[in-house]
Parts: C-alpha cells; sequence; structure tokens
C-alpha cells in the first residue's frame, strides 16, 4: 500500500488488571507519534458497550482504516471487536488485537516502567502490523444438515433426540453391541434416584420413534475426510461391512474408562476388596433383601474415597490421575443412603465407614451427603500423605486409617467389604483419535477451545465434544453439554451456511516446484497436489487450513504465506518494536 493508513489505537485499563502495572496513557501518547496512526486512545472496559460506541463514532468521524485495541486475551474479545469494526463499517480483517494483559502487565508485576517500555512496543509492533493489512472476507462454506453422533451413552442418545427435533438427520455409532454406557450399568442414581437402566431404556424407545434417527451399534470410525460441513466419513460394521456417510458436523461422546486399581492398591486383589461399580451391582442383584458376601452376611463396610483420582507422582504411580472425577463423592455417599434402605426393609445392621480425603458434592448434591450422615454413615478424613491400609486379618479385612479430624488417631476398622470409589480416566480411543485427531488436555480428555468461551468446539471445525468424552462429569453436567453441544451444532447446520477464518495459507504458485514438504508439516491434511500449467504445485484447501503456519518454514522455495502473519508483516512487528530498547 502507497496511501498513508489512518489507524487508530485505543488501550485498555482492564479495570486496573493491566492499569495497574502500564501507563496505558503514556503507551497512548507515545503511539501517536507513529507515522499512520491518526488517533489514540484508552478505556476503563474497552469490551463495554459505551467504550466500543465511543470507538464507532470515532472510527466513523475520523474515516478510519486500521484498528489496534491493547487490551486483555483475544481468546475473549477478539470477536467481539471484530463485531465492532463491521458495525462502524471497517473491515474486520483490518483490526489487530494486542494482548497487553497477558504478555505484558500480568507477567511484570512490580516494575511499572519495564511493563510499560514493553507495552509501547508490543503496541506499537501491533500498528506496524496493521498498517499492512488489507480488506478480507470470511470463506463461506455450504453445510449438510446431517449429524454424525459418535457414541450412543445417555449423553450421545440425548444429543441425538434434540437434533432430531431440530429437523436435523442424526447418525449415532456406538462401538459396544447395545446402547446405554455406563448409566445401563448401575442402578438407582443420585440425587434423584432415577434407574439407570430405564434411563437407557426410555431413551433407547425415543429414539427408535425417530425416522431421522439411525442408530449403529458394533460400528466404529475408521475414516474422515472433507471439511466443517461437509464431512464424508467411513464406519466400519461389526469389523467387517464398511459404509460411507455425509455429514455436516460430529459430536464425539465417547465416554470414560473406569480407573482399575493396581494389584495391592488399597487391597485390590483380596477377597472382599470390590469396585463401587461392582458393588451397587450387588446391592441391585440382591434386590432389597439381605446382603451377604460368600454366603456371610455383612456387617461392616467400608468405603475409600478418591481411588485412582488426585493422585501425585510416585513409583507406584509414574503416570497419576491428577484431577478430581467429580462424581464419585456424590455417587459413593448415595450407596450410602441405599444401604441404609437395606437396613430399614430387613432389619440387618450394617455399619458403614466412609473415608474420604475432601467430600466433594456441590451444589445441590449436598443434600446427598446431608442425608447419608443422616442415616448414620460415618464419615473419616484420611491425609493423602498417610492413605487408609487394608489387610487381610482372622479371615476378614482390616482398614488402618488416620483419621484427621480427631487429632490424627489411628482407627483399624474390621469390614466384611471394602469398596474403593474408583474415579474416570480417558477412554482408549486410539483408532478414533487417529482419525479426528482432537487435542488433548493435560488430564487425556478431549480439550475444548475455551472452558466458557467455546466450552464444546474442539480445534477441528465442525466437531464438537460432549459428555466425560471432555473431562469428569456427573450426569446432568454431561446432558448439559450434550446440549451446549446441540446447539452450536444446530446454529452452524441449520442455517445452510459457516463463514471460515480467511487467514489461511497462500501458495505462490510461480515459486511453488512441490516437494511435498509442505503437506508432511500440516496436521490437518489441508494440502493437496494439482497440476498447475506444465508444472505439479501445491494447493491449500482453504476449507480444512487453520491457519497454522507449519508449513512456512519447511518450503524451500518460500512460496507458502499465512494471510494475517505474513513475512512482511512479520518483519515490520519486529522493526517496530526495536524502535527503543526496552530498559535492563
Amino acid at each position: 500500500m502507497t496511501d498513508k493508513r489512518r489507524i487508530g489505537v485505543y488501550v485498555c485499563h482492564c479495570g486496573g488488571n493491566i492499569s495497574d502495572h502500564v501507563n496505558v496513557k503514556e503507551v497512548a501518547n507515545t503511539l501517536l507519534n507513529e507515522d499512520e496512526v491518526e488517533v489514540t486512545g484508552t478505556h476503563l472496559f474497552a469490551c463495554s458497550d459505551a467504550s466500543q460506541q465511543e470507538m464507532i463514532d470515532e472510527i466513523k468521524e475520523k474515516k478510519l482504516d486500521g484498528l489496534v485495541i491493547a487490551s486483555c486475551s483475544p481468546k475473549l474479545h477478539m470477536y467481539t471487536f471484530r463485531a465492532m469494526a463491521e458495525r462502524a463499517g471497517l473491515n474486520p480483517y483490518q483490526y489487530v488485537h494486542v494482548n497487553l494483559r497477558e504478555q505484558c502487565s500480568w507477567v511484570h508485576k512490580g516494575d511499572k516502567s519495564g511493563a510499560t517500555a514493553k507495552g509501547i512496543n508490543i503496541v506499537r509492533a501491533g500498528a506496524a502490523k496493521c498498517a499492512l493489512t488489507h480488506p478480507l472476507s470470511a470463506i463461506r462454506i455450504e453445510t449438510q444438515p446431517r449429524v454424525l453422533v459418535v457414541g450412543a451413552g445417555v449423553t450421545g442418545m440425548r444429543a441425538a433426540i434434540s437434533l432430531a427435533d431440530m429437523g436435523l438427520s442424526v447418525f449415532i455409532i456406538e462401538r459396544e453391541s447395545e446402547p446405554g454406557g455406563w448409566t445401563s450399568q448401575i442402578g438407582r442414581m443420585g440425587p434423584d434416584n432415577q434407574h439407570g437402566p430405564e434411563v437407557v431404556a426410555n431413551l433407547a424407545a425415543r429414539i427408535r420413534k425417530y425416522e431421522n434417527i439411525v442408530l449403529y451399534t458394533e460400528a466404529e470410525l475408521i475414516a474422515k475426510s472433507g471439511h466443517i460441513g461437509d464431512f464424508n466419513v467411513t464406519v466400519r460394521l461389526r469389523g467387517q461391512e464398511d459404509i460411507s456417510l455425509n455429514v455436516g458436523a460430529m459430536i464425539v461422546a465417547t465416554g470414560f474408562t473406569p480407573y482399575e486399581p493396581h494389584e495391592g492398591e488399597y487391597g485390590w486383589g483380596m477377597p472382599g476388596v470390590v469396585t463401587l461399580k461392582e458393588f451397587r451391582q450387588m446391592l441391585e442383584a440382591n434386590d432389597g433383601g439381605p446382603l451377604s458376601y460368600n454366603g456371610k452376611p455383612v456387617r461392616d463396610v467400608g468405603f475409600i474415597y478418591c481411588v485412582g483420582s488426585r493422585q501425585t507422582l510416585s513409583e507406584t504411580c509414574p503416570e497419576p490421575n491428577t484431577h478430581c472425577s467429580r462424581f464419585c463423592c456424590m455417587a459413593t455417599a448415595f450407596t450410602g443412603s441405599l444401604l441404609h434402605e437395606v437396613e430399614k426393609k430387613t432389619g440387618q445392621t450394617i455399619n458403614q465407614y466412609h473415608l474420604y480425603r475432601d467430600v466433594r458434592t456441590y451444589g445441590r448434591l449436598e443434600t446427598v451427603y446431608s442425608k447419608a450422615r443422616a442415616d448414620g454413615a460415618l464419615f473419616l478424613r484420611w491425609d493423602p500423605k498417610d492413605p487408609p491400609r487394608v489387610e487381610q486379618r482372622d479371615g476378614r479385612l482390616a482398614i488402618a486409617v488416620k483419621d484427621t479430624l480427631y487429632g490424627g488417631e489411628v482407627l483399624e476398622i474390621g469390614a466384611d467389604l471394602v469398596v474403593l470409589a474408583t474415579g474416570m480416566t480417558p477412554r482408549k480411543n486410539g483408532a478414533l483419535n487417529d482419525v479426528l485427531k482432537i487435542p488433548k488436555s493435560k488430564d487425556g480428555f478431549y480439550n475444548e477451545i475455551h472452558i466458557k468461551l467455546r466450552p464444546v468446539e474442539t480445534a477441528i471445525d465442525g466437531v464438537c465434544i460432549a459428555g466425560t468424552a471432555q473431562g469428569p462429569k456427573n450426569l446432568a453436567e454431561s446432558v448439559a453439554s450434550s446440549l451446549a453441544a446441540v446447539a452450536r451444532t444446530g446454529a452452524l447446520l441449520k442455517k445452510g451456511y459457516v463463514n471460515l477464518e480467511p487467514l489461511v495459507a497462500k501458495i505462490d504458485t510461480d515459486k511453488c516446484v512441490w516437494c511435498g514438504e509442505c503437506l508432511k508439516a500440516c496436521p490437518y491434511g489441508a494440502i493437496e497436489r494439482i497440476v498447475y500449467g506444465e508444472k505439479e504445485v501445491a494447493m491449500a484447501m482453504e476449507s480444512s487450513c487453520k491457519g497454522e503456519g507449519g508449513c512456512v518454514p519447511v518450503c524451500a522455495q518460500n512460496a507458502i504465506a499465512i494471510e494475517g502473519y505474513r513475512d512482511d508483516q512479520i518483519i515490520a512487528m519486529i522493526d517496530a518494536s526495536l524502535k527503543e530498547a526496552v530498559p535492563a
């Protein structure tokens, strides 16, 4: 561009998050000296409606053709300010977001002069990048009104029903021979005393009534191609027959795998040491009669919480599950009340001891914990540095535990059964992961883009996650996340098109000689080889490209640029940030 740009630079106080550590007025005043900066200003909260309107008015009045806002993370408000730029008549891709909070003020507390100097430099770099922007248009993709739901547990079935109610066609694939997942394998569930198998049966019956829902059992996703709005997937049925489906989006609800204790962990492997799931199945099979184990009446039951959750690294636990599994405390406390019902119905006296680290029955689940205590369950708190020890003694089990609530006294509890409340671990989905390539969290579950702003979307456009595939949840939370995924998917498909970011790879076909290195570097498979004139060259598929940039440094011909992050923009940013040395 040869004409001088008219750029507006606005610096946000962020309610003190920035201004307490960076002199925002000095940043704004310094930027006013830049050649192509027409106006600068500061706002207490740039994201507020009033501040946005002030900036819109100034953009129109000063006829600005570029915009820089220095505020918080672009994950929070980049789209907010893009929309604001559009309302002001400015192309949204001529707006540049500078992260002055996470990348400056929050990491330089106690050094206001140094943070201010750095702030000036990074905002100046943003203005230099903005000067080299040009108008761009979103890439519009038509969408197919069909959805693939992977996993037919309660989460997946509930999502399918809601999607079908929207008028979308739904394909559900389930790896097992029957739908239902974890919920179908347990009995009554707290806090509402629902019966798991009945919940599953009711959902399955509802699904059978929909003409626009097709359920495939013993089915696995083995291949995927295409892009958001138009995926072609291959599903293998019963390990032998392959079918092809065309869908516009996918919801992954593959659930979790219960933690499997290692030999000797809290007595695992000894007769009488069972998991909570096994104990619940015993109660269900007992049908309210007297509780016995190996032909003997049960008098004492010890529950040990946090088995396989909130672990720390050690020789015996080289790959710890550091997360809390969320549902275990409520499920175990609810089991205590079920055990009390057996007592009342049969007259059998059963003493129960709940050995816990922290009781996490949050929200209305607190009533479950309160009822268990009122019913006679005894809760004893142990320290993770000194966990309970389970041994066999005199034909029974014995639990030695130091109760931290009563002066650290070591108690020895005799038990006929020891019940381990095992947590959730990520489901083993190796083949599926190879197909979908959804990023994972540090805990190994599928990862969302942003826990608050985009809680069910993944880095793979058009693929949402729901339920315990995303992380530990109870049933109500799993259903809530499935409905969130439905809302996002429905909004995507019902309008018939989707707009994608134009910040994608552009390939100079005159320079390209097709060496294939860019294809190897692309994690999304967004490069394809085409014939251009008399030679073969690479072409970036706009619908699949994420602008990740791994292809750029591997190109020996320097034929690839990422729109919005071109070499001239990056060089201009570096030069601008080096105009003044940062104080030592």
